[in-house]
């Protein structure tokens, strides 16, 4: 019984242990460039992508496309997006989370991405 009650003191004192709390990146994406674009979002905190299992999302064509992750509170996600057939022509992180980038990365659940134009 005294395990139990210093446990509750314990627990008290230090707080719950705190989880990580599901919430959302929406991102906003056009491709203006003239060949078919591959596009991954990488989490740098976890090993995932979105879509994920080996896929990637198509671009072909002028139009916005928005894609909403489910990630983590305070997740942060970058975008890698590379031509078709050529990923020496990339865009944020490129092929594989492979690249460095400036301002190509939002944290999940401090709002949505401002519109990001692949030219």
């Amino acid at each position: 019984m005294k395990g139990l009650a210093l446990l509750a003191v314990v627990a008290a004192t230090f707080g719950a242990v705190e989880t990580a709390k599901a919430d959302s990146l929406k991102w906003t994406i056009r491709s203006d460039y003239p060949h078919i674009v591959s596009l991954e979002f990488y989490s740098q905190d976890y090993r995932r992508a979105w879509p994920g299992d080996g896929q990637v999302y198509i671009v072909d064509d002028y139009d916005v496309r928005e894609y909403s992750l489910s990630c983590e509170t305070g997740e942060t996600i970058c975008y890698g997006a590379w031509v078709r057939g050529d990923s020496n022509k990339y865009w944020g992180v490129g092929l594989n989370n492979s690249q460095r980038c400036n301002d190509c990365c939002y944290t999940c659940g401090y709002g949505d991405t401002d519109l990001r134009i692949l030219n």
